[in-house]
C-alpha cells in the first residue's frame, strides 16, 4: 500500500509542481516550494510620459480597468491560454503556458507571451513589456549573455540557475520571427538585474516604479525645458548587479509581438516535444475533447459560443489555483471562553486585541477572485472543490489535503488564508487577525461526500487514460487510504464544531428530544462573518441565540462522516454519526418550526428571557431543503418550495433572491446578502431539487420539477447574458434585473453555472 501511495504521490507532483500559482497576478508562475524561482509579467504604455503611473501587474478590479482578462482554457496541469484586453495600452494580449511533466522537479514549461494592437491606424500601439523571474532562498541565477554595451540583445536571453528545491535549471527568451519591431524602439531585449533582500519577489512592481523614478531623474535635469520620449525615458538600464536575484526583461513593442520563455529543469530528460507550436495546439485539442467528455454540452445542445462560456468560468476556477506560503497572525484571547459550559457576557465584550503571527504555513487553494479575493477561504473552498472534482477528481483532493493539513490540534481551520505579507498587503489591517473559536461553514466537506459516493459507484472506467487525475476513484485502495489518513482530521473538525459552537436549550426554558443546538461565535449587532452570509438579518447577538442554518450544516457532517466511517469499516464511529444526525434531523423540526410562520426560522430571547422565534424568509429559511435534510414526503418541504417559487418572496427571472422582499431588511444597509442572488446558493437549491426530490417518489415530486427547469433556465439564461455584456463572471446578481455586481471577474462558485448546464450534481 505504501508503494502505491508513493506512486500516485510522485505522479501527482510531477504534474502539479509548477503551475501558474500566482493568481493575484495577471501571469505569474512558481513551483509548490516556499521558498522558490517565481516569475511575473508586467506591461505599460509608452505613447505618454504618466504611462508609467500605471503598471500592470497585480490583478486590480477598478484602477487598471481592463475591459476583460480572464483564462479561456485552463486544465490545471498542463496548459492554460489567457487573453487580456486593455484599452489604455490598446493592445490585446494572449498568454498561452504549456508544460511537460518529466525529471525529479515537474518537468519543463514554457509561456507564450503575445500581443495585437486594438486599433491599426497611422499612430500604432506603443508598450512595454516586461517579464521578471528572480528568486527566494538559497542558491544563484546567473546570465549567459555578456552585457557590452547599453544597446541590448537580439540574440535570445539565457538565465542559468542552481536553487534549493529545483536544483539546476535554465530560462531561455526568444522573440518570435514575424515580431515587427518599430522604428522608435530601442533594442529586443534589455535585462536588468538586481540584488534584492529575500521574500520581496512579490513587490517586483515597486522595484521597477523605483528604478524607474531614479532613471528619470538622472536624465532630466531640474531645468528641462523638453522631456525625452516616453521609451527614452523608461527603458529599464542594460545592467545586471553582482549576486542578482532579481531579472526583469524588457521588450518595447509596437505593433503586434509574439516571444517565448522557456524553463528547462536540469533533471528532465527532453525539451517541450514538437516545439511550442506543436505543444500549444495538441493542448488546445485535447482541453476541448476532455471538457465535452466530462460534461457534455455539445451532446446537450448548447451552441459554441454557450460552450465557450462555459470552458471560461471553468478555466477561470482552475486558473484562480494558487499556492501561497507565510504566516497568519492570529489572537487566541476569546479561545479562553470557547469550552466554558456556561458562557457569560464577556464573550460580546470587545476585548484589547493581542494578535500573535504564527509559524509559516503553506496552502495550495483556489481563490474566489483574482482581483477582489486573491486567497483561500475556507467557506469558499468547498464550493470550488465540487467543480475542480468533476473536472481532475486528484487535483481536488490534494486541495482538500492542503486545507486540513492547516487545522491546528483542537480542530480549528482559519475561515480566511491571510498568509504572508504578500496576502495581507490585499486586505484591511483590522481584518487580518483570525480568531480559533470562530467557525465558517465546513463546505469542505460537500465535495468529499461526492468523492466517497463516487468512489463506491466507480463512476470512472478502468480504462480511462487519464489516470493521474482520477487515480483515487480508479482505484479503491487508494481512494480508501486517502480517506483513512483524512478521517482524523474530519473527526477532530466536527468535534471541533460541537465543542466550539453549541448551544443552549434548556437554560432558555426549550423544550427539544435531545441536546444538538448550535449557534455562531463572532456575531456583532449587523454581521455574523462567521456564518458566510455576511448581513443577512439575525437577532441582536444574544447566548440564547440557535442558528438553523449552523444546525442544518452540523447535518450535513455527521451524515457524511457516517459514509466515511462505514467505509472505513469504523462501525462504532458510524453507529456515533448516525444517532447524531438522527437527533440533529428531530432538533431542526423541534427546535426551528414555526407553526404559526410555516417556515423554519432562528431562535433567539426576548427581554423576558424567553424563546422567540426570529424568522427572515431567504437562504437561511430553505436551508434543511439546500442540504438534503428533509425527506421526500415530509409536510414541510411545500411551504419551502412554495416560497422558492414566489415573486413576492425569493423567486426572480434571474434565480434566487437572498431575502425576501416582503423582509423589511430587504435592500438594506451593505446590501450583500439581502437581496442579491449568489449562485452558490442556487445551486445548492438546484443539486437539492435535482438529487433529493424530482427523481424521487413523493407528494411534491411534479411542484419540485418545475421550480428545477424554471430556476436552471433562467440561472443559465442571465449567468450567460451577462457574460456577454460584460466579459465576467460576478460576485452577485442584482435580483431586480440581473446584473452582475460587486466583485469580478468572480470566477469561484460562480463557476458552478458549468455543473448546473451540465446537470451533473
Amino acid at each position: 500500500m505504501l508503494e502505491l501511495r508513493l506512486s500516485a504521490e510522485r505522479a501527482a507532483n510531477a504534474t502539479l509542481f509548477w503551475g501558474t500559482y500566482r493568481p493575484n497576478l495577471y501571469f505569474g508562475t512558481r513551483p509548490r516550494l516556499p521558498h522558490s524561482v517565481m516569475t511575473g509579467l508586467m506591461w505599460y504604455t509608452l505613447e505618454h510620459h504618466s504611462g508609467f503611473r500605471h503598471i500592470r501587474h497585480t490583478c486590480e478590479q477598478g484602477e487598471d480597468d481592463l475591459e476583460r482578462f480572464g483564462y479561456v482554457k485552463h486544465d490545471g496541469r498542463f496548459f492554460g491560454v489567457q487573453e487580456l484586453v486593455d484599452p489604455e495600452i490598446r493592445y490585446s494580449l494572449k498568454t498561452e503556458f504549456v508544460k511537460q511533466p518529466g525529471g525529479d522537479h515537474g518537468g519543463n514549461w514554457a509561456v507564450r507571451i503575445s500581443g495585437t494592437p486594438n486599433v491599426t491606424d497611422t499612430h500604432p500601439a506603443h508598450a512595454s513589456i516586461i517579464f521578471y523571474l528572480g528568486f527566494d532562498g538559497i542558491g544563484d541565477m546567473e546570465l549567459v549573455n555578456k552585457i557590452t554595451d547599453n544597446k541590448g540583445f537580439t540574440e535570445p536571453i539565457n538565465i542559468i540557475g542552481d536553487t534549493e528545491g529545483l536544483d539546476k535549471f535554465n530560462f531561455k527568451i526568444v522573440d518570435a520571427h514575424h515580431m515587427w519591431i518599430g522604428p522608435n524602439s530601442t533594442t529586443v531585449s534589455r535585462v536588468l538585474g538586481m540584488r534584492i533582500v529575500d521574500e520581496n519577489l512579490w513587490r517586483a512592481k515597486e522595484l521597477l516604479e523605483k528604478h524607474l523614478v531614479s532613471r528619470v531623474k538622472r536624465l532630466v535635469p531640474h531645468d528641462a525645458v523638453m522631456l525625452p520620449t516616453p521609451e527614452a525615458l523608461f527603458t529599464l538600464d542594460h545592467e545586471v548587479e553582482e549576486g542578482s536575484n532579481i531579472f526583469m526583461i524588457q521588450k518595447n513593442v509596437q505593433g503586434s509581438f509574439q516571444f517565448d520563455v522557456i524553463f528547462k529543469s536540469g533533471s528532465s530528460p527532453s525539451p517541450l516535444q514538437g516545439g511550442m507550436d506543436a505543444s500549444i495546439q495538441n493542448a488546445y485539442d485535447a482541453y476541448d475533447a476532455r471538457f465535452e467528455k466530462i460534461f457534455g454540452l455539445a451532446a446537450k445542445g448548447y451552441t459554441k459560443s454557450r460552450i465557450k462560456f462555459a470552458q471560461t468560468a471553468l478555466s477561470n476556477l482552475i486558473g484562480g489555483i494558487g499556492y501561497f506560503y507565510g504566516d497568519s497572525i492570529v489572537d487566541h484571547t476569546p479561545e479562553e471562553h470557547a469550552d466554558r459550559d456556561e458562557l457569560d457576557e464577556d464573550e460580546f465584550t470587545v476585548h484589547t486585541p493581542h494578535p500573535e503571527k504564527t509559524k509559516p504555513m503553506s496552502l495550495f487553494s483556489g481563490t474566489p477572485s483574482r482581483s477582489f479575493f486573491p486567497r483561500g477561504f475556507l467557506w469558499d473552498e468547498g464550493f470550488h472543490q465540487i467543480l475542480v472534482g468533476h473536472w481532475d477528481n486528484d487535483l481536488s483532493l490534494e486541495i482538500i489535503r492542503s486545507w486540513f493539513a492547516l487545522m491546528d490540534d483542537h480542530g480549528w481551520i482559519a475561515r480566511e488564508q491571510i498568509l504572508g505579507e504578500e496576502a495581507r498587503s490585499k486586505v484591511p489591517e483590522k481584518f487580518q487577525i483570525q480568531f480559533p473559536n470562530y467557525a465558517n461553514p465546513p463546505t469542505l466537506i460537500i465535495p468529499l461526500a461526492e468523492e466517497a459516493d463516487a468512489a463506491r459507484k466507480r463512476i470512472v472506467s478502468s480504462g480511462d487514460p487519464e489516470v493521474v487525475r482520477n487515480r483515487h476513484l480508479l482505484d479503491p485502495r487508494l481512494g480508501t487510504d486517502y480517506l483513512l489518513r483524512i478521517y482524523p482530521y474530519l473527526r477532530r473538525f466536527y468535534q471541533w464544531f460541537r465543542r466550539t459552537q453549541k448551544g443552549e436549550i434548556k437554560r432558555w426554558g426549550r423544550s427539544a428530544p435531545n441536546k444538538e443546538a448550535y449557534r455562531w461565535r463572532g456575531r456583532t449587532l449587523n454581521h455574523t462573518l462567521t456564518s458566510g452570509l455576511d448581513d443577512y438579518p439575525r437577532a441582536v447577538p444574544h447566548q440564547g441565540e440557535l442558528h438553523l442554518d449552523l444546525l442544518c450544516w452540523m447535518g450535513y457532517m455527521a451524515k457524511t462522516l457516517r459514509m466515511v466511517a462505514e467505509r472505513l469499516e469504523e462501525h462504532d464511529d458510524a453507529d456515533e454519526y448516525d444517532m447524531q444526525y438522527n437527533n440533529i434531523l428531530a432538533n431542526i423540526d423541534a427546535l426551528h418550526w414555526d407553526e404559526d410562520e410555516e417556515i423554519y426560522c432562528d431562535l433567539t430571547v426576548d427581554a423576558d428571557d424567553e424563546s422567540e422565534f426570529v424568522c427572515h424568509r431567504g437562504y437561511i429559511t430553505l436551508f434543511p431543503l439546500l442540504l438534503g435534510l428533509l425527506p421526500p414526503d415530509s409536510p414541510r418541504l411545500e411551504p419551502l418550495l412554495d416560497l422558492m417559487h414566489d415573486p413576492d418572496h425569493l423567486w426572480t427571472s434571474y434565480g434566487l433572491r437572498s431575502l425576501s422582499k416582503q423582509d423589511p431588511n430587504f435592500g438594506e444597509g451593505e446590501n450583500y446578502w439581502r437581496g442579491p442572488i449568489w449562485m452558490n446558493m442556487n445551486y445548492l437549491a438546484l443539486a437539492a431539487l435535482h438529487k433529493n426530490y424530482i427523481h424521487v417518489d413523493g407528494p411534491y415530486q411534479a411542484k419540485a420539477a418545475k421550480i428545477y427547469q424554471q430556476l436552471r433556465s433562467n440561472v443559465v439564461r442571465n449567468l450567460y447574458k451577462q457574460f456577454r455584456s460584460t466579459g465576467f463572471l460576478w460576485e452577485q446578481y442584482a435580483e431586480k434585473d440581473g446584473a452582475g455586481q460587486r466583485a469580478h471577474p468572480f470566477s469561484g462558485w460562480t463557476a458552478l453555472i458549468v455543473l448546473i448546464m451540465a446537470e451533473k450534481y
